[in-house]
């Protein structure tokens, strides 16, 4: 099934809660330190992120190494 049609079958209402509940700010400085780095992120934290076949195994790789750096950074 589509990712489109969760909300209609209620997956994503019991969600809701922890959705909102989200670090802003953190998630902020992790979204900037990653597009500093040359990855651009859903604007908000309750968005989904994708992958493609134009993605190479490098490209994965590289994201990988930056989204760790990235969030010890956020964290410390």
């Amino acid at each position: 099934p589509s990712m489109a049609i969760l909300p209609h079958v209620g997956v994503y209402g019991s969600q809701a809660t922890s959705a909102t509940d989200q670090n802003i700010e953190q998630y902020k400085r992790f979204f900037h330190l990653m597009l500093d780095g040359g990855v651009y992120l859903p604007p908000s934290p309750v968005e989904a992120f994708f992958l493609s076949s134009a993605h190479t195994d490098e490209d994965i790789d590289q994201t990988i190494a930056l989204a760790e750096r990235s969030l010890a950074a956020v964290a410390s």
